[in-house]
């Protein structure tokens, strides 16, 4: 049984895990504190951090009806995220650790999204692809083993989630984007503007949203103000849309066994995982499904609260690692 803590962005959570099932995962979104800035502030995360990071574990360890002795080992994201935000988790899980005298194993958050795959109910056993597209990061991870994955292909300027964000900000549609631009697009014709697929000759499976975000602010420029507004809709689906088909056509190279960094006997993959926020988009879940039955693959979608960031996922990774017994973990600093 694992107690798990998360603070690598603006989202505070604890967990209790007990092998493959989660039996609390508690999430305080700090999205109202941060939706009048238009995007994660770092101090003010961090602030609301260290209010709440002692409630969340609190209510974690009374929703699984555990005590804090009762836990075998203690779990926290040790990276990559906010050093601010990641900082107060660290601090809060060697302390909790020491008091209770638990190990305490550090995780990587993109693992943790890997591993958010290997929770029940019907985890996925590796090999599979991973896609994992969130605020601060996009890649493909090849996952061939439980306790690491391979980068295959990653952004190589800004993040899908980013880019949502840095559109949904300038359409006037609020925080977070993502959501946001998904609500508007519904309203909208995806065929309406043309804008760039970056990197889709690239034989790489790299990423990159920094034109798309360009070419939509040359768009708003072009329409002025009330076009804008008045086109809203159509700009958010046809941005939407093109988000999906980068991610997409670089997942559908994977799956053929299109990196030359990894290939499997026989050159594919059995299946596909998706993780991170963006993974909640549905237009992205329903392309992905619809590719993985052309493609022949088995298809894993987590429940949309394990795509955004959670500490059920990080218990699951934790469970594959081995922890560090005190005092060994009072050294650790979080990395950025």
């Amino acid at each position: 049984m694992i107690l798990a803590v998360e603070t690598s962005c603006d989202d505070t959570c604890a967990a209790v895990i007990e092998g493959a099932t989660i039996r609390s995962n508690v999430i305080s979104s700090q999205a109202t504190a941060h939706e009048r800035f238009g995007g994660i502030v770092p101090e003010i995360a961090s602030r609301h951090h260290l209010e709440l990071v002692n409630p969340i574990v609190d209510a974690a360890l009374a929703e699984a009806a555990v005590g804090l002795d009762e836990v075998d080992s203690l779990a926290v994201t040790r990276g990559p995220g906010l050093v601010g935000a990641l900082l107060v988790g660290v601090s809060t899980a060697k302390a909790l650790a020491a008091a209770a005298g638990k190990p305490l194993a550090g995780v990587d958050h993109l693992q943790g999204h890997v591993a958010a795959n290997f929770l029940a109910p019907e985890p996925l056993e590796p090999p599979f692809l991973c896609l994992i597209a969130s605020g601060g990061h996009t890649l493909l991870a090849g996952v061939t083993s439980h306790d690491r994955h391979e980068v295959l292909g990653q952004t190589l300027d800004d993040a899908a989630g980013e880019a949502l964000d840095k559109a949904a900000r300038l359409l006037g549609l609020g925080y977070p984007g993502g959501p946001a631009i998904e609500r508007a697009a519904g309203d909208g014709d995806p065929e309406a503007f043309e804008f760039p697929l970056a990197m889709t000759n690239d034989p790489r499976l790299d990423f990159s949203f920094s034109g798309l975000k360009t070419a939509l602010l040359y768009a708003v420029r072009e329409l002025g103000d009330e076009g804008a507004l008045d086109r809203r809709a159509d700009l958010a689906a046809s941005f939407q849309s093109a988000v999906v088909d980068q991610l997409l056509v670089k997942l559908r190279r994977a799956a053929r066994g299109g990196s030359k960094r990894r290939r499997l006997p026989g050159g594919g993959w059995r299946a596909v995982a998706l993780g991170g926020g963006v993974a909640a988009n549905t237009l992205l879940r329903d392309r992905v499904a619809a590719l993985c039955e052309r493609e022949g693959l088995e298809l894993k979608l987590v429940d949309r609260e394990l795509c955004t960031d959670n500490a059920a996922m990080i218990g699951s990774a934790a469970r594959y690692l081995e922890p560090t017994r005190y005092p060994g973990y009072l050294e650790w600093e979080p990395r950025a």
